[in-house]
Order: C-alpha cells, then structure tokens, then sequence
C-alpha cells in the first residue's frame, strides 16, 4: 500500500499513486510521463493487451496492422522517448519516410503520385497530372491552411483547452475576414454564407474535380464528412505535405509495443483483464477505480484513456462536466464513422516500384459520403463503390518471405448500430468492393490471394470499447467548436481524461498530445498552459 499524499485543490504531490484506465497511446504515452516525474502508475486495461486500435493480426507468417498504418508529426514521439528514457525514438523502433507520400488513382484513369515532404514535387505532380495550373491552385491553398496551422497548433494542440474555448468555433482559414491579436483576433467569422466548409473551400479553390477529390480525402481518412468540417481541416493536408508521412517498421503495433515498453522500464504497471466498473470519490476528488471484481485501487488521481462518453456509468450516472465545461458534441461516439479493414496474405513478391499507399477514389463522391455519414434522413448503408486506401509496405518483418506481400485495404464506413455489422454475409460483401477496388492499383490481385481477413466497426467495438467501432478523428477549429473534443480536466478533481476522445482529439499524433497535456496538469496543476 502506497502511503497517500496531501494534494493541492489541482496538483497531485510528488510520489502520488495514479490510477491509468485503459492502455490506448494516449493512456501510456500520459503514464510514461507521470511515472519519469516521479509518481506510481498503475494502468487497468480491459482487454488482453496494450494499444487501444493500434492492434496486430498475425497469420501464417503475415503480420499486419489493424489500426493506423502511418505516422504524422513524429516530433510527438520524439518528444516522449527523449522526455521520459535514455533511448531516443529512432533507437527503439526503425522509422522511415514514405516517398512517394501517396498514389492516387481516380475514376478516368488519371493516376498521380505525390512526393513526400515537397512542396515543388506537388505543385510539379499536380500540373502534370490536372493540367497547368492545377498545382499552383494546390499551393496556394496549403499555403493558407499554413496561416491555420499557425494560429490553432498551440491553443489546439500544445496547450489545454482555455476557458474562453468557445474562441476555437471561429474558422481561422483566412478565405473568411480575419481580425488581429492574440488568440481571439486570429480566428476569422464566416462570410455572409455561413461558416466555410472544406468541401465549399475545395470546389472554389481547386476547381478541378479531382483536386476537390483529393483534398476531400484528406478528411475523410480521419472520419471526417468535407461537407460539414471547417475549413480549417485544410490543415490536415498541409501537416502531412509539410512533415510528411512515415512508417515504422514492424507496423505501427510495434510502436505501441515500443510506448509500452518505455512504461515498463519506467516501472508503470499494467493489469489487463481487468475492467473498471467505477470511479471513487472521496472529498470531493477522485480517489481510486473499483474494478469488476469488487476490488478499489486508491489513487491520488485518476487517468482515464476511455471514452468521455462511457465515464457517466463509472461516476455513478454523474456527468464528468459541468455546465460551460467542454463536453463531448452530439453523436461522437456512436455516430462517428468506423473502419472496414480487409487484411490480404498475397502469393508473389512485392514489385520494386510499388507504391506504399494508393488511394483508389470512389467514382461517386457524393454516394459514399450519403452512404457514409447519412442522406439527410438517418439512412447509412455500405458504400457501393468507395474510396479505398492500400497499403503496400515494403517490410520483410511483415511477410513470411521475399515470395509473399502483406497488403492492408482499408475504407470508412458507417458505424456498427446503423449498419450491422454482425451480419457475415454483408461485411463479406462489402469486404469484396474493396478487393474490387484495390485491383486497380494491384492488377491481378485475385490470382495472387492466398487468404484474406475481414474486421468491421463492430470488431472494433468489441476490442476497444468504442462504440460503434468509431475512430475518433482530430480536433479543428470552426464549426462553433464542434470539432473539440472535451477537457482533459473535469468537474471532478484528479479526474483526467486522455487519448482520442479527449483534447486534442485523435490519430496517433494527437493522441500522444493528449498524454503530455494530462501529465503536465497532474504534474503542474490545472493552471499549466503547456510547454513553453
């Protein structure tokens, strides 16, 4: 038993006890932090190992990534591994550039191929693929989503969420009027139109329908409807272009296998199959877990790496915000896409030129976004024809031998609840539009397939917990703040929330955020601002 400390109304004292619940990025990447600032970290993960959605399928010698198959802003990662041991990132797990960044091919045969980290490789790209001009039109554009990125990386990323948060609802894409000075000044009102949509920004701005395509998918990678997002998700395109996209070999797993590892040599503890029932109070902080067999482990605070939404039941039907507090928007969770992953073990090498990732652009934008995100009357259903990502590795770790390739196919989709997942024959089906699809950018695909597994929404569900098998998607400024995600700090004392569906929102990037924001509260108390 450790002896508990005297705590300030926000700041737990050194060599405090703190309690992590669940052992998503966010969750591990906030315990390596408390237990490096000197603090006992104890972590209960329901399921049987650590990750969340950054999981491992592994079959006959082929291994393969069930969550995010690319790193962005590794910088975060870099931060972490140098903060909290002596092994830098690059000295625990072999990190690479993509080069090209990406592939993509649309529906009138025109197939594009983007440079990793060059802004003249693009433009030069874009021309010849679109015609002249089409990059110019492309730049410009990142050139202003880099006016939001920065006016939104600090108070969006870097620092926690500030009381005059509603300040972030204003769109900072500078297309709209934009008033100066701090924090305020620098996010711009919307035209007499509304609010700017990325979808509205991409058809005045690029014109060309395949630009529009490409910068839209963009955004729906992370789960994101263009006709809705701010233009301010403009900023995604240019984080990827500007820092480019990398891979670690072994998958992303084997960076989750590397967080977990710093944890254990920082002396964190993990308990998995082991479920969280509640969350105890004791005047009027919280003050520990009580696990489904009854037991409570005391903490001087509390990490939740779970779903804000899921916290009520743990809290005794209690809200964990207050009123004004930021509180998780209408039909997070549930109603946020998922993903349809189809896992293929392929016969045959793995041709030099292959390209790392391929976008294979649905022929009918407009359908996948209605089957996707609804029709305006709550219908969702598998997309007929929609945008496919294929991943193509070349990694010899992920593949039995040099005559066999790993190749992950992956789609957003509707959410398991308004499409049943469950339902065999309809995941199989829909499984095959993807192979379809994928066939574009692997000619002979089929004749190659040794085998093939197929993971829904409702596959996620089951692992993570997340409902519906959603994949939170990144903050965004504009939208009247329906792109936030809540505080990491409750109406509870000592009660943190981290990872995806906690500021700043998801993807492996901002979930390691997530984690350096909740430690630095802990650590330094609720007054913290973040790393200056």
């Amino acid at each position: 038993m450790v002896p508990r400390l005297s705590v300030g109304a926000d700041k737990v004292a050194v060599m405090a006890r703190i309690v992590v619940i669940g052992s998503g990025m966010g969750a591990m990447a906030a315990a390596a932090r408390l237990a490096v600032a000197g603090h006992r970290v104890v972590v209960y993960e329901r399921g049987r190992t650590h990750g969340g959605g950054v999981g491992r399928f592994a079959r006959d010698g082929f291994r393969f990534d069930t969550g995010p198959g690319l790193l962005h802003l590794p910088a975060v990662y870099r931060d972490l591994f140098v903060k909290t041991g002596k092994q830098t990132l690059e000295q625990s797990v072999e990190l690479s550039q993509v080069d090209p960044a990406s592939r993509h091919l649309f529906a009138d045969g025109t197939d594009v191929r983007l440079p990793n980290a060059s802004r003249a490789g693009v433009l030069q790209a874009l021309d010849g693929a679109f015609g002249a001009g089409a990059g110019e039109r492309w730049s410009d554009l990142v050139n202003r989503a880099r006016e939001v990125w920065d006016a939104t990386r600090r108070p969006l990323l870097e620092e926690p969420l500030r009381a005059d948060w509603r300040v972030l609802g204003r769109d900072p894409y500078p297309a709209a009027p934009v008033r100066r000075g701090r924090l305020g000044g620098l996010f711009g009102r919307g035209g007499a139109d509304g609010p700017p949509t990325l979808a509205g920004v991409a058809r005045r701005e690029l014109k060309d329908p395949r630009a529009v395509a490409l910068l839209e998918s963009h955004v729906l990678a992370h789960g994101l409807d263009p006709r809705s997002a701010p233009a301010a998700a403009t900023v995604l395109p240019y984080i990827e272009q500007t820092f480019g996209a990398w891979y670690v070999r072994g998958g992303m797993r084997a960076l989750a296998d590397a967080l977990h590892e710093r944890c254990r040599q920082r002396k964190v503890e993990f308990h998995f199959d082991a479920q969280v029932t509640g969350i105890v109070e004791k005047d009027g902080r919280a003050a520990g877990v009580e696990l489904a067999d009854g037991t409570v482990a005391e903490a001087d605070a509390v990490v939740s790496g779970i779903d804000p939404a899921l916290l009520p039941p743990l809290l005794g039907g209690q809200p964990p915000w207050g009123e004004g507090d930021v509180r998780p928007e209408p039909g997070a969770g549930g109603g946020t896409p998922g993903r349809l992953t189809v896992l293929l073990a392929l016969r045959g090498a793995r041709p030099e030129d292959a390209t790392h990732r391929t976008v294979v652009h649905a022929p009918d934008r407009e359908a996948e976004l209605a089957a996707v995100f609804g029709d305006g009357h709550g219908l969702r259903e598998p997309c007929p024809h929609p945008t496919v990502t294929v991943l193509r590795p070349d990694d010899p770790t992920v593949r039995p031998d040099e005559e066999h390739e790993a190749v992950t196919l992956t789609a957003v989709v509707a959410p398991h609840g308004p499409v049943d997942w469950t339902d065999g024959t309809a995941a199989e089906q829909a499984a095959q539009r993807l192979i379809t699809a994928a066939e574009t950018a692997i000619p002979g695909l089929r004749d190659r397939m040794l085998w093939h597994e197929v993971r829904t929404p409702a596959d996620t569900e089951a692992e993570t917990g997340a409902r519906g098998g959603a994949v939170p998607g990144p903050v965004l400024a504009g939208a009247d703040g329906a792109f936030l995600r809540p505080a990491n700090v409750t109406r509870l004392p000592g009660l943190y929330p981290a990872g995806g569906w906690a500021h700043p929102g998801g993807g492996l990037a901002h979930a390691g955020m997530s984690g350096a924001l909740v430690a630095g509260l802990i650590v330094e108390g609720e007054d913290w601002r973040g790393s200056q």
